[in-house]
């Protein structure tokens, strides 16, 4: 198979896998290309309430691949910068779960997701510096807001891979799970995620990113008085059961 993007939607839990092994998952050109549709159709759709993404096998992601740096330089990393750009602003809950290998674009793509999840022997790094390549400024501006000047200007300046202890210290991640209790915490924790109200995390996503226009506020505002979730979701505590929220994202 070449390499691609491949996604399946199973209990409204999208997974997205980066998908080529032959060079450790390493993001083609085309793949960076295929990211943004492939969200926007994740994101009409009204069976999906959240997104994990993973890598083939044991590696999250190497990186870009070098060969489509070297053969269309600026116009591959401006499409990796897109493809940044449209996880991080994908409206639905993501989550990267990380195994093995998540350097250069991989980091960029995970730091692009809400939450982070690793296995223990797992490894992190930001490697422009070893290329001579200048790190997006969207990117390393991501980037300091998850782990501060500090550590940013560490990784970006040394190139050197850490460590999910340590990226878990720096907040980088955030959980490390042994290999062997990976997947079964990824999944319940996706589960969760799936089964909350989207209006309440699709707005709690906009604030978090800020700032916030007060009339998007006044927006949320609206959305939360004409949607059925604040009335579900106190209904279904009070008769001690689960809820079952609604509200789904209109169709732009």
């Amino acid at each position: 198979m070449e390499p691609c993007l491949l996604y399946s939607v199973t209990d409204g839990i999208a997974t997205v896998m980066i998908h080529n092994p032959a060079k450790r998952n390493a993001m083609t050109y085309d793949m960076w290309r295929e990211l943004p549709p492939l969200l926007d159709k994740l994101t009409v759709d009204p069976h999906v309430r959240a997104l994990v993404l993973t890598g083939d096998g044991d590696t999250f992601c190497a990186g870009a691949d070098i060969g489509s740096l070297i053969e269309r330089g600026e116009e591959a990393q401006g499409l990796a910068v897109s493809a940044e750009e449209a996880l991080a602003t994908f409206p639905k809950p993501t989550l990267a779960a990380v195994r093995g290998y998540c350097v250069g674009g991989g980091c960029q793509l995970a730091t692009a997701c809400d939450l982070r999840f690793a296995t223990d022997d797992s490894a992190f790094g930001i490697t422009p510096a070893k290329l001579g390549i200048v790190y997006p400024a969207s990117s390393t501006a991501r980037l300091v807001s998850l782990v501060g000047p500090a550590t940013a200007k560490q990784l970006l300046f040394s190139a050197e891979l850490i460590n999910a202890q340590r990226a878990h210290l720096r907040g980088l991640v955030d959980e490390v799970f042994a290999p062997e209790d990976f997947d079964h915490e990824v999944a319940r924790f996706a589960r969760v995620l799936a089964s909350r109200s989207q209006l309440t995390q699709a707005a709690a996503k906009e604030f978090a990113a800020g700032p916030v226009d007060p009339e998007r506020t006044a927006y949320w505002t609206e959305q939360a008085r004409t949607s059925d979730d604040t009335v579900e979701g106190v209904t279904a505590f009070l008769e001690h059961r689960a809820p079952r929220f609604s509200w789904t994202l209109p169709a732009s």
